[in-house]
């Protein structure tokens, strides 16, 4: 896999999860507007954020964090680190 392809992935990665958190924002403003005015409960509010907020944080960690943490060099670098240990 070449620099561009890596490059492309993460970028499509970052656009993903922005998309997802825009959505998931304007989606529970509505809904709480909607909880607050109609309904006078909470409890389909919490549900949406909970369970859509788990998907939003997951394409996160998938943009930000694990990727660069757990990428695709990762095996490489732990072998590396591997024979670095035993004297190769």
């Amino acid at each position: 896999m070449d620099l561009r392809e890596v490059a492309e992935k993460r970028a499509d990665a970052k656009i993903k999860f922005e998309e997802n958190l825009y959505k998931y924002l304007i989606v529970n403003v509505i809904l709480a507007i909607v909880s607050f005015v109609f309904l006078k409960s909470f409890w389909l509010l919490v549900f949406v954020m909970f369970f859509w907020g788990i998907g939003v944080l997951s394409d996160f960690f998938e943009a930000y964090s694990f990727e660069d943490i757990m990428g695709i060099n990762y095996r490489e670098r732990k072998i590396q680190e591997e024979l670095s240990k035993m004297g190769e």
